[in-house]
């Protein structure tokens, strides 16, 4: 087996090829982020269900799906943090226990007043868990398919929304205690938390960066473990001198990042926490809607395969923009729909693109900033897009009062051209090596 001696770390993991331990590590990480998605999912069929159940007005339901959005944004900004000092491994697990708990304390709540205040706890687990699952799993992908591995990473979202969306349907819709039961479901990541503890490596970067050479160094050869052919080492992605995200060689970036994290937010949980409500609007039964919702989270799936092939071949800015502007495209034509034919196809469109474009924007973030600004670059940007996905929820009832729905998505569709156009102020990290 060959050691590399004279090289670093992190160049050794950059050289390897795909083996047995990248598949487990993306396929441990993956998990919770299908838990999370489930989780997030979720509460856009109980937000329906609640209406006709509880009665809960348009305005109470925003603010439903908007606090755990305000948990998020708190979460997203700290766990970054947070998993730059105590280590990536360590803060997946505690956010997936933080919101497995909740959710599953959820369920038993008795008004609206206290599943409003158990959304925010989820929302900071929700939050804090992403930035980190892709940190982790980008700090360990070889170079040459660094990006497709969080794309697939990413995929794993559209796998949990597929699970809320089934959930919603045969569960939520079944009964008037459906969403209670629901929620006691989402207690699921609660339990996995015990196997990420144990099971999913830490950080290389991060244990050097705390000086546990000695346990990186077992990570690292425990990866090398029976690989006798080697790939030829990457430049740099980044100077990792910097000392802030702000710094003058990454503020650019920085704030193309955060636009597309603002307006990607904004469209997309404005227009998927809401779909199946607008659907019963419309006068479609519950579980009518509920079953149009899950056709068009299933073409989550294939936008995924494409961006993960395509951000190899193409590259991250090319892809990242592309399926931004053709999520414009679907949000403006669903907008326009008014056949239930026409609005799944459109749904349908507007998934693909959409969810491609959340696949190549969480492959680049990783792979802006050097390892000791890693965690906070990625965590800041999901934090100022959750600030979007806070407003979403609430704007989407003001406007639809004021203009209609063609208007609302005409609004998703501006937001989407301007992330597009700011994907490609961003610096094409394609091969280059983690810093």
């Amino acid at each position: 087996m060959l050691t590399g001696m004279t090289l670093t770390r992190n160049e050794r993991l950059d050289r390897l090829p795909v083996t047995a331990k990248h598949k487990r590590l993306l396929l441990g990480s993956g998990i919770g982020w299908a838990l999370d998605a489930m989780d997030v999912g979720l509460v856009s069929f109980i937000m329906a269900a609640l209406a006709v159940h509880w009665g809960i007005t348009p305005t109470q339901s925003s603010w439903l799906a908007s606090i755990g959005f305000v948990g998020m944004a708190v979460g997203a900004t700290f766990g970054g943090l947070l998993a730059d000092k105590f280590g990536r491994r360590n803060i997946f697990a505690l956010t997936l226990l933080v919101y497995g708990l909740a959710t599953g304390a959820s369920a038993l709540a008795t008004g609206l007043g206290v599943l409003i205040a158990l959304r925010f706890v989820v929302g900071l687990g929700l939050g804090a868990e992403l930035p980190v699952a892709s940190t982790l799993v980008s700090e360990f992908a070889p170079v040459r398919v660094r990006g497709r591995m969080v794309v697939i990473l990413e995929a794993f979202w559209a796998v949990g929304w597929i699970m809320a969306a089934v959930i919603g349907t045969f569960i939520v819709g079944a009964s008037d205690s459906g969403w209670r039961w629901a929620l006691a479901i989402g207690m699921v990541p609660a339990i996995y938390a015990l196997y990420v503890r144990r099971n999913l490596p830490e950080s290389v970067r991060y244990l050097e960066a705390t000086g546990q050479h000695q346990k990186a160094e077992a990570v690292v050869s425990s990866f090398e473990q029976g690989v006798t052919r080697f790939s030829d080492l990457p430049k740099s992605s980044v100077d990792d001198r910097s000392k802030s995200i702000f710094s003058p060689n990454l503020r650019r970036r920085t704030i193309a990042l955060w636009t597309v994290w603002f307006c990607v937010n904004l469209s997309y949980y404005g227009a998927f926490i809401w779909i199946p409500s607008l659907l019963v609007a419309d006068g479609f039964s519950l579980v009518r809607s509920f079953s149009f919702t899950l056709i068009m989270t299933l073409a989550q799936l294939p936008g995924y395969a494409v961006a993960a092939w395509l951000i190899e071949v193409w590259g991250r800015r090319p892809t990242l923009a592309a399926f931004l502007v053709g999520s414009a495209v679907a949000a403006g034509l669903y907008g326009a729909s008014g056949s239930a034919v026409a609005i799944v196809a459109a749904g349908c469109l507007l998934s693909f693109f959409n969810l491609g474009a959340w696949g190549a924007l969480y492959a680049i973030g990783p792979e802006l900033y050097p390892t000791h600004l890693r965690g906070a670059g990625t965590g800041a940007a999901a934090g100022f897009g959750r600030l979007a996905s806070i407003a979403a929820p609430l704007l989407v009832p003001l406007v639809l009062h004021s203009a209609g729905a063609g208007w609302l998505f005409a609004l998703f569709a501006t937001s989407f051209t301007v992330a597009a156009l700011a994907a490609l102020a961003l610096p094409e990290q394609k091969g280059k090596g983690l810093r």
